[in-house]
């Protein structure tokens, strides 16, 4: 057996532990990044989240603060007043529906009081003018034709009962009259009064 001198031992020593050294720093290093890149890739899932759920409304009339509101999705009409600093006291917001869900890109528009509404556009979308005015009667929502999201601009007709309306309708066809709505679970005589001059068949 070859014994090694003093000397010799001491550089084994030194050169085991700058191995051992080498070896644990490079362990830590790829552990770091590892977790480092883990971190970038949850911070990239909740931006993209962040920015699904966010969306732009253009709010103009009377209004204390118009312009370009940003909020979530779900919001309504009345919400984006809000947003606006409030309606002045010269709005008149009698025909317009404050529970309307708004869309990302919709233009709002708040009357005064004494204006004239005969041609007036409420809301704009990018897929065309849509007039929140449930007043007009060539305006109603078609309850034979109408969407759920259509359905749900209506006074105190949520979610729910919007895909009540479509479920009846499917199962039972078209409704011959509007009073025929009331046989949709959800929608007695106090209902169907608040929305009777909105709808028609």
């Amino acid at each position: 057996m070859i014994e090694l001198s003093k000397n010799q031992k001491i550089i084994l020593a030194v050169v085991g532990c700058i191995i051992l050294f080498v070896i644990g720093y490079y362990i830590t290093s790829k552990t770091g990044e590892e977790e480092y890149i883990n971190i970038d890739e949850e911070i990239e899932i909740v931006e993209e989240k962040i920015n699904e759920e966010e969306i732009i409304v253009h709010i103009t009339g009377a209004v204390n603060n118009p312009g370009i509101v940003k909020t979530k999705e779900g919001a309504r009409i009345a919400d984006i007043i809000e947003l606006a600093g409030g309606e002045l006291e010269s709005a008149d917001t009698s025909e317009i529906n404050l529970a309307y869900k708004v869309q990302d890109g919709e233009k709002i528009y708040i009357p005064t009081k004494g204006e004239n509404k005969e041609n007036l556009i409420y809301i704009t979308t990018e897929a065309g003018n849509n007039p929140i005015s449930k007043s007009d009667d060539n305006k109603k929502v078609n309850i034979n034709t109408a969407s759920q999201e259509e359905l749900d601009t209506l006074q105190g007709i949520g979610p729910s009962t919007a895909t009540k309306i479509i479920e009846y309708r499917e199962k039972n066809g078209k409704f011959k009259t509007i009073e025929e709505i009331k046989n949709v679970t959800g929608i007695g005589d106090s209902k169907f009064e608040a929305i009777k001059e909105n709808i028609s068949v």
